[in-house]
């Protein structure tokens, strides 16, 4: 092997490559070493080497566990941040690979192994480095997401995103024998494809109007403002609506003028806007739901707020139960 063509080798592999792959392409064992002697090959793990001296790349680090647990796949966090790229980081520095079920592979410092049946098709080997398909990635990261918040924040960014929908990921779902939380998750891809596309929208519909017994929203409806743009309603009671402004999707001057001029346009139609923030909805969701309930009765809506538990704060608001 000449010294172009290890080098093209590994500059396919962001910089890294393989003992293994070394000697499979013709390089004998003291050639390697003088390689590393003379640092052009720096020592990331066992049997794997980086073509410099310097701090690696994520991506590197990410190649070098992929090379060393070989044959294997980044999974977990690891697999969205390399589909998603450089700026979203997961929670973790470990970099998570994923092994076939049975096999016994020791991490090295900054990795971890994870083992899965059916790993081959799961898998998109041609992808650099080979990670997990985007779908199941998620529904990994998601099954070991705590608390709930967290979970419905991946999904709802996945799909908002439009890097998957709710249909894929529930049939990716159906084929998956084992899971945990599996009824949750259906549950959750169920609410996005019916129209929430925001941890805060989720919140709303499963904390405030589901259970305390609030009429069904028509969820992000789509209206022409009166300069002819498209806009989505994020709940819309048909005399009252709710958006939900949250942090996750909505900042900065040029966003909250947007929204200040979606209120007035609906005001132009006869309807007020309700503002929902973080508190309402995850902090306060049963004193949300009475506010609500009374909004809309002095609309004209002829339902109750029901309590969503012996516990509830909705008669105490003083709404009539």
């Amino acid at each position: 092997m000449t010294n172009d063509e290890w080098r093209r080798l590994a500059a396919i592999q962001d910089g890294v490559i393989a003992r293994a792959q070394l000697l499979e392409s013709g390089l004998a064992e003291h050639g390697v070493r003088r390689l590393v002697r003379r640092r052009e090959l720096t020592v990331l793990h066992p049997g794997v080497y980086v073509v410099h001296t310097g701090q690696p790349t994520w991506s590197q680090r990410a190649w070098a566990a992929v090379l060393h647990a070989a044959p294997a796949a980044l999974a977990g966090w690891s697999a969205l941040r390399a589909a998603e790229g450089p700026g979203r980081p997961g929670p973790e520095r470990t970099i998570v690979v994923a092994v076939a079920h049975g096999r016994k592979v020791r991490p090295p410092p900054g990795v971890r192994v994870v083992r899965q049946a059916g790993l081959s098709a799961r898998v998109l080997w041609n992808a650099s480095p080979p990670r997990l398909r985007y779908e199941e990635a998620v529904l990994d990261v998601v099954a070991e997401c705590h608390p709930d918040l967290y979970g419905v924040g991946v999904l709802a960014r996945a799909v908002q995103e439009r890097r998957t929908t709710p249909e894929r990921l529930l049939a990716t779902l159906a084929d998956r024998a084992r899971i945990a939380r599996r009824g949750w998750l259906v549950a959750v891809l169920a609410d996005l494809r019916d129209g929430t596309t925001s941890v805060l929208e989720h919140g709303y519909l499963t904390l405030v109007e589901r259970p305390h017994g609030l009429p069904r929203a028509r969820r992000q409806a789509v209206e022409v403002d009166g300069r002819g743009r498209v806009v989505y309603r994020d709940a819309d009671y048909g005399v009252l609506l709710v958006e939900l402004d949250g942090a996750l999707f909505h900042s900065g001057a040029a966003a909250r003028d947007a929204d200040l001029e979606r209120d007035l346009d609906a005001a132009l139609t006869g309807r007020d806007t309700v503002r929902l923030g973080w508190g309402q909805v995850f902090d306060r969701s049963c004193q949300t739901a009475a506010k609500v309930g009374d909004l809309l009765q002095a609309r004209g809506w002829r339902g109750a707020v029901r309590p969503c538990g012996p516990r509830c704060a909705v008669a105490a608001v003083g709404v009539a139960v």
